[in-house]
C-alpha cells in the first residue's frame, strides 16, 4: 500500500468517526445543481449530512451557476475545496474536482437525451465509487462499450431525482400559468430547445416563435442554460436572452428564467424541441411532443441512434418552423395520437419515477455508512420500489 492510500484510509477512519459526513456536488451549469436539489431537499434536515457547492472548471461561475440555490447553501472554491476531507463528490456531469484527500465519486447524470457519450462513453469509468444511473438502457450501453463491467457492484439503478415531482402530483397546471401571468383557460406551448450552434433555436426559432404568437395559444420559451452562454460553441455567439425578451414582451408570452424546467413542462399542453433530456421528460406526463429534426445537431451533439429512434418514435416530426406550428395545431386537436409510444418510451426511460429522490437519498446514506433517518428507512421497508436501494 503506497503513502498516499495509507494517509487517505487514516483520513477516512477519522472522518467517519465524525459527527456530520460532508459531501461536495459539483456542477457545470445550474442543471446540474437541480439534479441534486430534490435529494438536497430530502436530506437536509438529517443535522448528521452537510453540502457543499463547488464549480471546479470554473471557478468565476461559482454564483451564477447556484444562484436559484436555497439561501445559506455553502459555496466553496475548487481551491478550498481541495483541502479539504468529502465523505462524498457527487456530480451528474463527467466532471473531476481535484480533491487530494480522497472520497467517495458518485455521478448521477443530468439526462436522458444520450448526447454526448453520455450513454457509451469512449473510456473507462471503472474509477467512480458508485454509478447511479437513469434506466437500464444507459447501464447496458455502458457496458456494452466496455466502460464498465456487466457485475460492477458500482453500477445502480437509481432513476432520475429531478422528474418525480412530474409523477407525483406536486405541480398544479392552472396554478403554474397563473403564477406565470398566463391564462390557464388557453392551450399551452412550450418551446424548449437544447443549446447548440446546430440547434432549433439558431436554425430557425424566430420564425417559429412569431408562428406562435400569431396562434391563440400560450407561449413559454425555456432556453437551455448554455444558450445564454455567449461563447459561439454554446449559442452560436447570439445574446439569446437579450434577443427574445423583446419579442416576447406581450401578453401570453413568457421567456421562463429558472434553470429548473419542470413546472413549465407540468404547465404545457404541447411541447416543441429537438433533441434534449426535456423533451424526454416530457413523456412522463403523456402530453404531445413535436419534434424538430435536425440531422446536423444529432451529428455534433454525438447522439446515441438509440434515443434518437426513441425520440422520433414518440413525437410529431417535422424539419421547418412552418410545420412545427402546423404540428402544434394537430396537436391540440388530436391530442392522444402516440400516447402509447409516448409512454412505452418513458417507461424505458425513467426508472421507477417517483421514488428516484427517495432511493438515491437511500444509496448515498450507504456510500456515508451511516443509518437513514427513520422515515427514509421506513418506506424502504414498506415499499418494493424502493427494495434495490
Amino acid at each position: 500500500m503506497s503513502l498516499i492510500s495509507t494517509l487517505r484510509r487514516l483520513d477516512g477512519a477519522v472522518s467517519a468517526r465524525a459527527d456530520t459526513r460532508r459531501i461536495l456536488v459539483d456542477s457545470r451549469t445550474a442543471v446540474n445543481y437541480e439534479m441534486v436539489a430534490p435529494v438536497l431537499r430530502l436530506m437536509q434536515t438529517d443535522p448528521r449530512v452537510g453540502f457543499a457547492f463547488t464549480a471546479s472548471e470554473d471557478s468565476s461561475r461559482l454564483r451564477e451557476i447556484y444562484q436559484h440555490a436555497a439561501p445559506g447553501t455553502r459555496l466553496v472554491s475548487p481551491a478550498r475545496a481541495a483541502l479539504h476531507k468529502w465523505d462524498a463528490y457527487l456530480t451528474s456531469d463527467f466532471m473531476w474536482a481535484t480533491l487530494p484527500r480522497g472520497t467517495a465519486r458518485v455521478q448521477m447524470f443530468h439526462g436522458v437525451a444520450g448526447k454526448y457519450g453520455f450513454d457509451a462513453p469512449g473510456e473507462s469509468m471503472r474509477q467512480w465509487d458508485r454509478l447511479f444511473f437513469v434506466n437500464e438502457r444507459r447501464r447496458r450501453n455502458f457496458v456494452a462499450s466496455g466502460a464498465i463491467d456487466a457485475d460492477s457492484a458500482a453500477a445502480q439503478l437509481i432513476g432520475m431525482p429531478k422528474v418525480d415531482c412530474l409523477v407525483n402530483g406536486s405541480f398544479r397546471r392552472d396554478r403554474i400559468l397563473e403564477e406565470l401571468g398566463l391564462d390557464p383557460s388557453r392551450p399551452t406551448v412550450l418551446y424548449a430547445p437544447t443549446w447548440s450552434p446546430a440547434s432549433s433555436l439558431n436554425r430557425m426559432g424566430i420564425d417559429l416563435i412569431e408562428r406562435l404568437i400569431a396562434r391563440p395559444v400560450n407561449l413559454i420559451v425555456k432556453l437551455h442554460d448554455r444558450s445564454c452562454d455567449l461563447r459561439v460553441q454554446y449559442s452560436g455567439g447570439v445574446d439569446w436572452k437579450g434577443r427574445l425578451t423583446p419579442l416576447l414582451d406581450r401578453p401570453a408570452t413568457k421567456l421562463a428564467t429558472s434553470a429548473n424546467i419542470a413546472p413549465c413542462l407540468a404547465a404545457a399542453d404541447v411541447m416543441i424541441t429537438d433533441h434534449s433530456s426535456a423533451g424526454f421528460e416530457f413523456l412522463l406526463l403523456d402530453r404531445p411532443l413535436v419534434r424538430i429534426d435536425l440531422p446536423d445537431l444529432i451529428r455534433q451533439a454525438n447522439v446515441h441512434p438509440d434515443y434518437v429512434r426513441l425520440l422520433a418514435d414518440a413525437s410529431h416530426n417535422v424539419t421547418t418552423a412552418a410545420d412545427a406550428a402546423a404540428g402544434v395545431d394537430e396537436a391540440l386537436v388530436e391530442p392522444a395520437a402516440l400516447s402509447i409510444t409516448r409512454r412505452q418510451v418513458a417507461a424505458d426511460l425513467f426508472y421507477r419515477p417517483g421514488t428516484a429522490t427517495a432511493r438515491c437519498a437511500l444509496a448515498l446514506y450507504d456510500v456515508l455508512q451511516l443509518t437513514p433517518l427513520p422515515a427514509l428507512a421506513a418506506s424502504r421497508e414498506t415499499s418494493p420500489w424502493l427494495q434495490s436501494a
